[in-house]
């Protein structure tokens, strides 16, 4: 199969745009297939690779004369929405679209403003446990390449999409998944249009044989998918039992139905709130279409405990209970797990402006039981000012809103760590600001 791949590639004037993980994870590959290929590598920071077949373009003008090469190999975290590509935005191209054009009908794609990685990976884990033969990559973090010489005619792959990653496909995978759709993103898309529109990209390619899956209570999906032209089949899944037929996916106190007949009893999931009962909802309407045994697959989901930094249990300090909740870095996130986990008393929140609208979590906050907020820069600073009748707490450090959240939290209730913004203004990434959550409770460990 990747040998189609290679032969699309071979005696093209290749440029790879961005030399990150999946920038590398591309070099590989072409130097693995075509090894005296010449080939140009742009990213903004310099680098260092020793092959004399590379001409390097770094600096602060690396997105100058894109239109010279015959192919753009662009890799996800690159954004272009500030310069004119009219004249070559027919050569961008991706991992993602490169295999989707050889691979699309064993490809399952999962995309949503969050939700993507629970749902990937406990659709991974359904599907590995009847079937085997299944890779979970994509924006989860392994590059669809990385594997590529194990994918076979039989393989399934679960691939979470980022909008960065759909930006620029011009083939749609067989089974698309949109979980829901909130304001994310707008540093790296420009408008909210733009980033739901890169989101959709998932659906528009999609042929009559095809299967779209989204969350028809979201009013943003719900929108534009009521003025669709989109051929896939479509499925929709929802927060009521209303319209239980025509690929319906429904909620009965608790219980999951698909046109009407039950397929889940909702009583040893282990995963908290209702956002992740949607996502089992997204997993077992897979499963309809896969035609899988639905059994095995509530073996798995009654197992799954979810994943790192999303509404995690980290432990108990001072007789507080701790909860990471890093990945939350809109609004929506938050008030889900607010609303997900048992007597909390205190909450961290704050992190970079992205010009996200905080008007609707804020009087969420001043309606909720949370007694205590401490907040961080920068929208931690914005937010608590506009809160009333709660203890607020402006911190300028991590290290000093557990500190401020020990001090101020009632013996043997709860301190979530949940903060409605992305980390990057003092953390790598969200990963980074939850390891460094938990060395920090370290220090106070009973």
């Amino acid at each position: 199969m990747y040998k189609k791949i290679v032969d699309k590639l071979k005696n093209k004037n290749i440029a790879i745009l961005g030399f990150g993980r999946e920038g590398k994870s591309t070099y590989k590959f072409i130097r693995k297939y075509i090894p005296n290929m010449n080939l140009t590598i742009l990213d903004k920071n310099s680098f260092e690779l020793d092959d004399k077949l590379i001409n390097k373009v770094s600096g602060d003008n690396y997105l100058d004369d894109l239109d010279k090469y015959d192919l753009i190999i662009k890799s996800p975290g690159i954004s272009l929405k500030d310069i004119n590509i009219n004249s070559f935005k027919d050569k961008i191209t991706s991992q993602l679209e490169l295999l989707l054009e050889v691979f699309k009908n064993n490809i399952i794609g999962i995309t949503g403003t969050k939700g993507k990685s629970t749902t990937s990976t406990l659709l991974y884990e359904v599907i590995k446990k009847e079937r085997g033969n299944v890779f979970l990559v994509g924006n989860i973090g392994v590059p669809v390449f990385d594997e590529i010489e194990l994918y076979n005619e039989n393989s399934i792959l679960v691939v979470e999409m980022s909008s960065h990653q759909l930006e620029f496909i011009k083939v749609s995978p067989h089974i698309g998944i949109i979980l829901n759709l909130y304001e994310d993103h707008l540093d790296h898309d420009g408008s909210l249009d733009k980033y739901h529109h890169n989101k959709l990209n998932i659906f528009k390619y999609q042929n009559s044989s095809d299967y779209c899956i989204y969350s028809s209570d979201n009013d943003y999906l719900n929108k534009y998918m009521s003025n669709s032209t989109y051929k896939g089949i479509k499925y929709t899944v929802r927060f009521d039992f209303e319209d239980i037929s025509n690929n319906s996916i429904r909620i009965k106190d608790k219980d999951i139905y698909i046109n009407g007949e039950i397929v889940y009893k909702d009583k040893d999931r282990i995963l908290l709130g209702d956002a992740n009962l949607k996502n089992i909802m997204f997993v077992l309407t897979v499963c309809k279409i896969l035609n899988l045994d639905f059994s095995m697959a509530y073996d798995v989901i009654s197992k799954f405990r979810g994943l790192k930094y999303r509404m995690e249990y980290v432990g108990k300090y001072c007789n507080i209970n701790f909860y990471s909740d890093t990945i939350a870095t809109i609004p929506e996130a938050t008030i889900n797990a607010i609303n997900s986990i048992e007597n909390i008393d205190t909450l961290i929140i704050g992190g970079l402006d992205r010009g996200i609208n905080y008007s609707d979590f804020i009087k969420f906050l001043n309606k909720c039981s949370v007694r205590n907020i401490v907040c961080m820069p920068e929208t931690g600073y914005f937010i608590g000012k506009r809160l009333n009748n709660k203890n607020v707490f402006y911190v300028d450090t991590l290290e000093e809103a557990v500190d401020v959240s020990i001090k101020n939290t009632i013996s043997g209730m709860s301190c979530l760590l949940s903060p409605a913004a992305a980390s990057y203004n003092q953390f790598k990434n969200f990963e980074e600001k939850g390891i460094a959550f938990l060395e920090i409770l370290k220090k106070f460990k009973n």
